[in-house]
């Protein structure tokens, strides 16, 4: 078989099939569906400096080939991660992987500088489409300046993989990919979910309780495949890709994209062995167009 490892900076992976944060849970949830050894990396749900609990519900929607969420960030802080759930996953043989998020670059930094404490966390991913409560709400990952002021913060302070994940709701998602390479990045992900939203005509009222969600799911692929494409051409540190993968020739797309790592989100709520299937797939094919490695597939879309 083709061999499916790859490094992302100085993270090394057994293969590049990832779980995508907030649909995988800590990995436990899935253990009884799948060894969770088997996965190149899990990233964790989004963990923040103080617990949150989230929007009100409704806050997922069913759409056409897709899903709409506005789940809020819900988690019981950094703290609890560290005192109770950490003991439970660091010994699973596998990159576990926190998705960090906050309200200010000083949230985000202290929250990585004590997730850079723990041994066996060897990267985080920084969900930069937070609202910055300092200026009106804006996401941190829709203006240079803010996606600046994230990555350099948490830079000074993590010194392990870091990790970006970008969001797609901008108008030059390259430009913030440059930005973040500048400031230290080791790693960009994307894309983040798309803003969207869904009316019951009945009530006239949305389907989510804040009016609009994040949409997953394969509805969004195409636009992911253009934005990792874009994004890879621009910088010179490794991209991971998601959105809207579920089968081993979606991933193919994406490594030909210029990925050199994928992640499964929404597709984990349909098969929770969908992982394990992609990575089958992805062997089955690399055999199948002589391939060695990955390596051999990821960046050589020709246009």
């Amino acid at each position: 078989m083709a061999a499916l490892n790859v490094k992302l900076g100085m993270l090394e992976l057994k293969n590049p099939v990832m779980t995508a944060s907030g649909t995988f849970g800590y990995g436990l949830e899935f253990a009884d569906f799948l060894p969770l050894e088997a996965l190149g990396g899990i990233v964790v749900k989004g963990t923040t400096l103080h617990p949150r609990q989230g929007n009100d519900y409704p806050r997922m929607a069913e759409t056409p080939s897709g899903m709409l969420n506005c789940v809020g960030l819900q988690n019981k802080g950094v703290d609890y991660f560290c005192r109770e759930i950490y003991p439970r996953i660091k010994d699973i043989d596998t990159n576990m992987i926190v998705n960090v998020s906050g309200s200010s670059p000083e949230t985000y930094a202290e929250c990585a500088a004590r997730i850079d404490e723990l041994d066996r966390i060897p990267a985080i991913e920084l969900n930069i489409s937070c609202p910055n409560v300092s200026d009106g709400g804006m996401a941190f990952g829709v203006t240079c300046s803010g996606a600046a002021s994230v990555v350099a913060a948490v830079r000074k302070v993590y010194h392990k993989t870091l990790i970006v994940k970008l969001s797609p709701n901008v108008t030059d998602i390259a430009q913030i990919a440059r930005v973040c390479e500048d400031e230290g990045a080791d790693c960009v992900s994307l894309i983040n979910t798309l803003m969207g939203m869904a009316i019951d005509i009945e009530r006239r009222r949305s389907l989510l309780s804040i009016g609009t969600g994040g949409l997953s799911g394969p509805a969004i692929k195409p636009v992911a495949l253009r934005m990792v494409w874009q994004v890879a051409r621009a910088v010179s540190i490794p991209v991971i890709g998601m959105g809207g993968i579920s089968t081993a020739h979606d991933a193919v797309e994406f490594f030909m994209a210029g990925a050199s790592a994928v992640q499964i989100g929404a597709a984990n709520f349909i098969d929770p062995t969908v992982t394990l299937k992609v990575i089958d797939g992805l062997n089955t094919w690399l055999d199948a167009h002589h391939c060695t490695s990955v390596y051999d597939v990821i960046g050589t879309l020709e246009t």
